[in-house]
C-alpha cells in the first residue's frame, strides 16, 4: 500500500448486510445490499443450512482487492438480533481499515514456531505499510469449532502478535456438531483457521463479557482426556452421573439445555472463565467446548439475568459513543439459555440497539484463552464519533 487512500472517510465503521440462506443467490444479493466498496475484509456467517460450498465458490470477483472470509454458524446475529437460516456480510471499508489474512491448516499438527514468526512478520509488515492514519490494531480468529485446537493456536498467536489484542469465534453447524466450515477467497477448508491482523482509523476495544457468578458448589476432575475434551469421572465419579448429581437432575435427561443453564467455570487467576459442556457421551462421559485436564477443580456458576447483564455491559463498552458498531461472536449455549428463558426477544432488542453483528460460536476466543459461554468482539469507533471513550 502506499500510505492513502482516495475514497472519502466514510461515517460508518462497517458496511453489513443479510440474506436468507436459500436465497437464490445469495452472494450478488449481498454484494448488492453492502453497495460499493472498496472494502478491505468482507466476512460471510453463514448458516449450516446454506450451500457453503457455492457460497464461499460464488464471492471469488465481487470485491475486487479484498480478503473475503465466511464460516458456518450455530446462529446468526443480523440487524434484528438473533437470527437462524440466514447469512449476515460484515464489510470493512478500505478507508478505515488495512488487513493480512493468514490461513492455519491443519490444526492438529500445528507448528507453532513457524506461525509465530509468520505471525509477528505479518504485524509488523502491517504497520509498515498501512496508511498513517490506520493507527490502532487488532487481531481476529476465526477457528474451526470442532478442530478441538483452539486452545493451542490462541496461545501460539499470542505469542507472536504480541501487545496486538485477539477476539475470535468459533465456527459452528447449529446444534449438530458435524461439520464446521471455513472459507477464504473461496477456497473451503476444515480442520483450520484464519487469522486476520488489522489496523484501523477507527478506535477500537476488544472485550470479553459473560453473566456469570461461581457458586460455592466445587467438583474435580479425575479423570480426563485433554485430546478430546473428555471427561470419564468427576470426583471419582461418571461424570455425567456426578454431575447429575450436583445438580439434582436425572443424568438421562442431561442435555444442551441443561448445559447452558448449570454451566461450570475454572479460575484462572483471579478470574473465571467457563469451561462448558457439549454433550454426554453413550457411555456417561462428558464432552467439552474447551481445554480440560485430570485434576482441574471445576466450580458450579449460578447466571445473572442475561438481559440486564448484556445491556448494562454493552453501555460500558461503548460509552455511549455515536455510530459505534459491534463484531461479536456469541457462545451457542447463550443463545440456548436465551429461548430456556425466553429472553431471546430482550436480547436481541438489545444486540440491535448496541449494533452487534457476528455469529453464535461454538467458542470464543480472547487474547491468550479460549473461552466459553461468553460475548467477545471488538468495539468500533469511526473518527470524530466519540473515539475518545474507547479504549483497547
Amino acid at each position: 500500500m502506499d500510505g492513502s487512500c482516495p475514497c472519502p472517510v466514510p461515517r460508518e465503521a462497517l458496511r453489513e448486510a443479510q440474506v436468507a440462506a436459500d436465497d437464490r443467490d445469495p452472494a450478488g444479493a449481498l454484494a448488492a445490499a453492502l453497495g460499493d466498496g472498496p472494502f478491505a475484509l468482507v466476512c460471510l456467517f453463514a448458516s449450516p443450512d446454506a450451500d457453503f460450498d457455492a457460497l464461499a465458490a460464488s464471492t471469488t470477483d465481487l470485491w475486487p482487492g479484498a480478503e473475503v472470509l465466511a464460516c458456518t454458524t450455530a446462529g446468526e446475529i443480523g440487524p434484528d438480533g438473533y437470527a437462524e437460516g440466514t447469512i449476515v456480510a460484515v464489510a470493512f471499508p478500505a478507508a478505515l481499515f488495512s488487513v493480512a489474512t493468514h490461513t492455519v491448516e491443519g490444526a492438529d499438527a500445528l507448528d507453532t514456531e513457524t506461525l509465530t514468526e509468520t505471525v509477528a512478520q505479518a504485524r509488523a509488515t502491517l504497520a509498515a505499510t498501512a496508511p498513517e492514519a490506520h493507527a490502532t490494531e487488532f487481531a481476529m480468529l476465526l477457528a474451526d469449532g470442532l478442530s478441538c485446537r483452539e486452545e493451542h493456536l490462541t496461545a501460539t498467536l499470542a505469542t507472536g502478535l504480541g501487545a496486538m489484542p485477539l477476539f475470535g469465534g468459533s465456527a459452528g453447524d447449529g446444534t449438530r456438531f458435524a461439520d464446521a466450515r471455513l472459507a477464504r477467497n473461496g477456497m473451503v477448508m476444515r480442520d483450520a483457521a484464519l487469522v486476520t491482523l488489522v489496523r484501523s482509523a477507527c478506535a477500537v476495544r476488544v472485550f470479553s463479557l459473560d453473566h456469570l457468578v461461581p457458586t460455592e458448589t466445587r467438583m474435580v476432575v479425575t479423570d480426563a482426556d485433554p485430546e478430546r475434551r473428555l471427561v470419564r469421572e468427576i470426583n471419582a465419579e461418571p461424570a455425567a452421573q456426578e454431575y447429575a448429581r450436583l445438580l439434582g437432575k436425572d443424568p438421562n435427561q442431561l442435555d444442551p439445555f441443561t448445559f447452558a443453564a448449570f454451566p461450570v467455570v475454572v479460575r484462572l487467576g483471579d478470574t473465571h472463565h467457563v469451561r462448558a459442556i457439549r454433550q454426554v457421551t453413550e457411555d456417561g462421559a462428558l464432552i467439552f467446548f474447551s481445554a480440560i485436564s485430570t485434576g482441574m477443580v471445576l466450580t458450579l456458576a449460578h447466571p445473572q439475568d442475561m438481559a440486564t447483564h448484556l445491556d448494562t455491559a454493552l453501555a460500558e463498552i461503548t460509552g455511549g459513543a455515536a455510530d459505534v458498531r459491534i463484531l461479536g461472536m456469541d457462545c451457542i449455549l447463550r443463545r440456548i439459555e436465551a429461548g430456556q428463558q425466553q429472553q431471546t426477544r430482550a436480547l436481541s432488542a438489545i444486540l440491535r440497539r448496541h449494533n452487534v453483528r457476528g455469529f453464535s460460536s461454538y467458542g470464543e476466543q480472547y487474547g491468550a484463552l479460549h473461552v466459553n459461554q461468553t460475548l467477545t468482539g471488538v468495539a468500533l469507533f469511526p473518527p470524530g464519533t466519540g473515539a475518545e471513550t474507547a479504549r483497547k
